[in-house]
């Protein structure tokens, strides 16, 4: 730093001072400032930039300590990165106003969807909340910025029909295996991928899986799910702990993606529209409720943290709804 200094002060007087004048001047300035320490003063963008990084951190951490998975902490962070990039203030100075701009500015050169955008404003919500639990600021500025409203789709599920060609078009028996105990017990896929063969409890047909947190819960497969477990564990002749592993050589252990483009492969070849890991487990809590499970065995099931979630899993059924009618208000 003090050699930047000198080379700077050096360059400014080039044009009044002679060379030897100059070399003069730089070998006083270095004696003096023997024994002084320099520092360059932040600017105020700089600044501004260090303190909001500095508070980032700090929730993020914060996240973590709560159980937040790596994937959702990266979430978190890159979202808030970029409205840091795009409204250049201090985080104490943002305003309701700022932060609704960049929702809607997003909105409209990305087009992204109002999912999406509601999705930032939850992340933003919670960031902010943080700063003030934390008295960083004395009010959180997204409060005042209400929840998007987003179209209400009824989304597709799997029938037992679909399942049972999804079934009949596979070749593999760790493909059967693996459907029939994504649609069985409905679990998440990136439960499913970090399963061991020794979480499976084929006497009382369960086995232990990991959630959202790293949270431990016990699901259940039925019986046919059990034989072609048995059957798919049975033909193996490697190593790997894994519940699921690729069908070549080094048999490695299934990745999410590779369960996703496996399924989508077997949903080509039945001809059924997309199949994917997520619609096994919407289709699950779909027929629970249908056949009179309570919502809150359903919520215990899946692992929801809050009901609400179960409830924008599971589509009941419409034509039980018109027979619940005829039953109870005619």
């Amino acid at each position: 730093m003090k050699e930047q200094f000198i080379k700077s002060v050096e360059e400014a007087v080039g044009g009044f001072l002679s060379q030897g004048q100059i070399a003069k001047l730089s070998e006083v300035l270095s004696e003096c400032m023997q024994g002084y320490e320099l520092t360059r003063k932040e600017t105020s963008d700089e600044k501004c930039k260090r303190e909001n990084g500095e508070l980032l951190q700090a929730f993020l951490a914060a996240k973590k300590i709560e159980g937040c998975s790596e994937k959702t902490v990266h979430y978190y962070q890159s979202s808030v990165e970029k409205l840091f990039v795009n409204v250049v203030k201090n985080v104490t100075d943002m305003t309701t106003n700022d932060i609704r701009n960049y929702l809607a500015e997003n909105q409209r050169l990305k087009n992204l969807s109002k999912v999406t955008i509601d999705n930032l404003r939850r992340i933003f919500s919670s960031f902010f909340a943080w700063l003030e639990d934390e008295d960083y600021i004395p009010k959180s500025p997204v409060r005042r910025i209400h929840k998007v409203r987003t179209d209400s789709l009824v989304k597709e599920v799997l029938t037992d029909e679909n399942i049972e060609i999804l079934r009949d078009s596979c070749i593999e028996l760790r493909d059967v295996a693996m459907i029939d105990l994504l649609s069985s017990t409905g679990m998440r896929v990136g439960e499913l991928v970090k399963m061991n063969r020794d979480d499976i409890d084929f006497q009382e047909r369960q086995c232990v899986v990991f959630g959202k947190g790293n949270k431990e819960r016990e699901v259940y497969f039925n019986a046919r799910a059990k034989i072609h477990l048995k059957k798919y564990l049975n033909s193996r002749n490697d190593d790997n702990p894994a519940l699921f592993v690729s069908l070549k050589s080094p048999h490695r252990r299934l990745t999410i993606s590779g369960v996703e483009v496996r399924l989508r492969k077997i949903g080509r070849i039945a001809n059924i529209a997309k199949v994917h890991p997520h619609k096994f487990r919407r289709s699950l809590a779909t027929m629970a409720i249908d056949k009179g499970m309570p919502i809150e065995q359903v919520q215990r099931l899946l692992g929801h943290v809050k009901i609400d979630t179960t409830l924008r899993y599971a589509m009941v059924n419409q034509t039980n709804v018109k027979m619940a009618h005829r039953k109870y208000l005619t």
